[in-house]
């Protein structure tokens, strides 16, 4: 992805702004939260060879020895050749913005006051810097990168591989995805490929290219570590992104650069690391920051569907903590499907009538377990139209048509 510390943090914030979650409890449980760094991604996966046994016979050492070698030439130039591929589209992000600040109590002195008339507390003025990555979309200069990296930003410089600077308008952010892109003016630069990260395994090769702590051009390699990972899971209830996790080595400065695959295609877009953990970092991925980018591109903005709920995945440990609740006021007779915790009041789901208590079973025909395929399945419906949720309450079948709406900006349901 997320203590808010992005790639591109400020230099006067701190670096560790945690945004962890409080516990969320549903009859007694207790639901397990991380704090994720806005930052990148975790630790460089090792590269050494340890021996099972020792070879008695020197030629077979040779014989191992070269094979070894052979294998680090080959990787070498897997990734040299992405590199060398991707790199120039790989651009460094500098940002910076103008914060006021209240001059401490002691200004309020009358002997003070008359230096600053009667408009109240004077103001301070100080300008905040931050550093972070993108990569090059299109030849005429669009760029892809986190939207924390330009959130707040007065100005916004790009800088390219080859040296030249080029000063960037943001058209449009989506914090709600992570996602932002960027335009300087220009024709003619290089550009990624990107690739498809619904296609993404556990164990793939990963590359990451970026710039952090101010050392640019950086490239470090690894794998997928896994994929769909919610951001419920990892401790980022404000967004909405099914995260690819890796152990390629990210740290500030590596927001918003791209994760590629062993082709050289981007398959996500680096964001976030858990903090105080190690090879535990997370990626957008790419089709749902080209998803984004389509609409941010087009109209500046971007508009998700929404229903207005709290859920989380039904577990026999939780239907018999609810049947054991004589305050519940709930008859739980399935076990599995995916429960509603609470319905935010004035919302989409509350004006079709759907309860706490009602257990999702299936959306539009489609079974449903957890939470995130809820998430998928709003997400992939469009603003306004009808939305069929099949849904077992107190022991009844309920179909129930609900029209999502515009995400609320202050909202963190679905």
């Amino acid at each position: 992805m997320l203590n808010k510390q992005p790639n591109d943090q400020y230099n006067n914030e701190s670096n560790k702004q945690n945004l962890s979650s409080k516990p969320n409890r549903l009859w007694g449980r207790a639901i397990f939260n991380l704090s994720l760094v806005l930052v990148g991604s975790g630790m460089t996966l090792a590269g050494g060879y340890i021996a099972g046994h020792q070879q008695k016979d020197a030629s077979n050492l040779v014989v191992g020895s070269v094979k070894a070698a052979t294998a680090l030439v080959g990787e070498a130039n897997f990734v040299t050749n992405v590199v060398n591929k991707v790199g120039p589209a790989v651009v460094r992000i500098d940002s910076s913005r103008t914060v006021k600040a209240s001059l401490p109590d002691e200004f309020n002195d009358p002997f003070f006051r008359r230096f600053f008339g009667a408009q109240g507390q004077p103001q301070q003025k100080r300008v905040e810097r931050g550093t972070g990555s993108g990569f090059i979309l299109s030849a005429d200069g669009r760029i892809l990168t986190n939207a924390h990296v330009v959130d707040g930003a007065d100005t916004v410089t790009v800088k390219l591989q080859d040296g030249r600077s080029f000063q960037g308008k943001v058209l449009g952010r989506d914090e709600l995805t992570d996602v932002a892109v960027i335009k300087i003016q220009a024709n003619n630069l290089p550009t990624v490929t990107i690739g498809n990260s619904d296609q993404l395994r556990s164990g793939e090769s990963a590359i990451a290219i970026g710039n952090p702590l101010g050392f640019d051009n950086t490239v470090t390699t690894g794998v997928i570590s896994a994929t769909g990972r919610s951001s419920s899971l990892i401790g980022a209830q404000d967004k909405r992104v099914s995260y690819i996790q890796t152990d390629a080595a990210i740290n500030p400065g590596n927001s918003g650069g791209p994760l590629l695959n062993s082709r050289g295609e981007v398959v996500g877009m680096n964001t976030a690391i858990i903090q105080g953990a190690q090879g535990l970092g997370f990626a957008i991925p790419i089709n749902t920051a080209q998803r984004i980018s389509s609409q941010l591109i087009s109209t500046g903005k971007v508009q998700h569907p929404y229903l207005g709920i709290q859920m989380q995945a039904l577990t026999p440990e939780l239907k018999e903590n609810i049947n054991s609740d004589p305050n519940s006021g709930l008859n739980v007779d399935s076990d599995k499907g995916v429960l509603i915790r609470r319905v935010v009041p004035n919302s989409p789901a509350a004006q079709a009538g759907i309860r706490a208590g009602d257990i999702i079973e299936k959306l539009n025909g489609q079974p449903v377990a957890d939470a995130d395929g809820v998430q998928k399945a709003v997400e992939d419906s469009k603003i306004g139209a009808d939305l069929r949720m099949d849904v077992r309450r107190n022991g009844q079948n309920v179909t129930i048509s609900v029209r999502p709406g515009a995400f609320p900006t202050q909202a963190l349901t679905q």
